[in-house]
């Protein structure tokens, strides 16, 4: 089996690491991803409580992920991190990069900010995305607006003619009608891709799908990675509904254009 027909445009259900371990080197141009936040190991108890009413009540993270650890121990969670981020990095052309989103937080009064799990990658830029909702149960600390995207490039990297006009802080409100505890808004993952020239997009946490169908939509080939079978099952079902309306809209874009009008 090629390379393109076991991995181009496919969802492929396992364990990140290990099947980024068996890919060659040098075969994507562009990693887009938010791993699993281990959010369960928290000293603040934020994700330790439930609310039983209100907006968020009975919200899908408060229960943590489909099928992963989100309470290890915090050096075991940043090394397996670190493994996966040089995993993604030599996966990389020389012209690629990893977009790479994660959350600060204090724990026990120091802070993440994430330097143990980034720590000898070469990371040229810290994104802040601004982002409306959240989540907070516990009232001893403001309501968290914003999540990091680390740019983590090869030496060649370069963004496409204007996409650098775009800034460092990007407000994007967060996916709410979607199933996955933690989804990517669409817009977020649009304004990453189209910055680039990535023709071969990799996230080994791929959810919900997001970035598979961001990609279709920019006519980009994917690669999406999960452990959970049941994310799986939602990206795949996510990506058949978006190809069959992107077929729509090729053969009747005045009839669809006039159904949403409408």
């Amino acid at each position: 089996m090629t390379f393109d027909e076991k991995y181009i445009n496919r969802i492929i259900c396992g364990d990140s690491l290990t099947v980024m371990r068996e890919m060659p080197d040098k075969c994507l141009d562009l990693v887009v991803t938010s791993p699993p936040y281990n959010l369960k190991n928290s000293s603040g108890n934020g994700m330790k409580s439930c609310t039983t009413s209100g907006k968020w009540a009975g919200a899908a993270l408060q229960n943590g992920y489909s099928h992963y650890d989100d309470n290890m121990p915090h050096d075991k969670y940043a090394e397996w991190q670190h493994n996966c981020l040089k995993e993604m990095y030599r996966l990389l052309k020389d012209d690629g990069a990893i977009f790479y989103n994660h959350k600060w937080r204090v724990q026990n009064g120091l802070i993440q900010d994430r330097n143990n799990i980034i720590r000898d990658l070469p990371v040229r830029q810290i994104i802040i995305w601004r982002r409306k909702g959240g989540i907070n149960f516990n009232p001893g600390y403001f309501l968290p607006t914003y999540e990091v995207i680390y740019l983590i490039p090869k030496p060649k990297f370069k963004l496409v003619p204007k996409a650098n006009a775009h800034g460092d802080v990007w407000e994007f409100t967060q996916e709410m009608k979607n199933e996955h505890p933690a989804p990517f808004p669409v817009a977020l993952i649009d304004r990453i891709i189209s910055s680039t020239k990535a023709q071969i997009i990799l996230d080994p946490f791929m959810g919900s799908g997001t970035t598979a169908v961001v990609a279709m939509g920019l006519k980009c080939s994917y690669i999406g990675i999960d452990l959970s079978p049941d994310y799986c099952q939602m990206a795949k079902q996510r990506i058949e509904k978006n190809k069959i309306r992107s077929e729509l809209i090729e053969l009747h874009p005045l009839t669809l254009f006039s159904e949403m009008q409408g």
